[in-house]
């Protein structure tokens, strides 16, 4: 029987990596074997850089695959709720501020039209009655859930059907992706339904996500894995150059 809805986020997990973060900011994504990363120029810049890095026994990452463009919020980026202590210098995102969320997040269940995709991640296929709630202070806000389980009124008023070409002329977003899990606790006004998913050009800005072209997109579905315990990470290359070291971050990436 299909869950009624899809956690976005690990309950507590952010909790816990940041009850940590003081003696060891890196602890809570730890295990991570694969990571995501995308670089920005500044806070305010929507297109990025997308690289992948894997982790050998010795705990060294390596870059692995070319680098790929991608666009973020159409408002730019700011600091989110994930695994990594939650910097107070910069903006911080909000619900509606059209930025995406930089910082260390999991990567969740993948998603798409189709019955099935090419990934060893969790697949959700997405029915037309499938929505993301966006409506901070609801039960399921920050959660995919499907009306035709939990009812219409459950996810009333959200903004965020996720079978967008049912709903949206067409709409191929959402035709393939995966969930950045960001806001793990339903943090009110903390931000909701954050996305990879594909661009519908290089530059146009998202109300939030991480978007980039259907090859990208398949070629990390196809690569993730869920016993690597995967992250995706996001910052401005002045952030990432400052962190490295203390998020022991891979030494290639920023300003390249």
């Amino acid at each position: 029987m299909r869950n009624p809805f899809i956690p976005l986020l690990i309950a507590g997990l952010a909790l816990a990596g940041n009850a940590v973060a003081a003696n060891d900011p890196t602890a809570a994504w730890s295990n991570a074997g694969q990571m995501v990363l995308v670089t920005v120029p500044d806070w305010n810049t929507i297109e990025g850089t997308l690289r992948t890095y894997q982790r050998d026994h010795g705990g060294a990452w390596h870059e692995v695959g070319k680098a790929q463009p991608v666009v973020i919020g159409q408002s730019g980026s700011a600091w989110g709720l994930g695994l990594s202590p939650r910097e107070s210098d910069g903006p911080q995102k909000h619900e509606g501020d059209g930025r995406s969320p930089a910082g260390v997040f999991r990567i969740g269940t993948t998603f798409g039209y189709a019955a099935y995709t090419d990934t060893a991640m969790p697949y959700l296929a997405l029915s037309a009655t499938d929505y993301c709630m966006d409506v901070s202070g609801t039960p399921l806000y920050n959660r995919i859930a499907d009306t035709a389980k939990v009812g219409e009124a459950a996810l009333k008023g959200s903004s965020e059907p996720m079978r967008r070409d049912l709903h949206f002329h067409g709409d191929q977003a959402y035709r393939i992706g995966f969930v950045i899990e960001h806001n793990p606790d339903g943090v009110a006004h903390g931000g909701s339904c954050i996305f990879a998913h594909l661009w519908s050009s290089p530059t146009t800005g998202t109300t939030g996500c991480t978007a980039m072209t259907p090859g990208t997109m398949q070629r990390l579905l196809a690569w993730l894995k869920p016993q690597e315990h995967p992250v995706f990470v996001l910052l401005p290359q002045d952030e990432y150059a400052r962190l490295r070291h203390t998020w022991q971050l891979p030494g290639v990436g920023a300003g390249q």
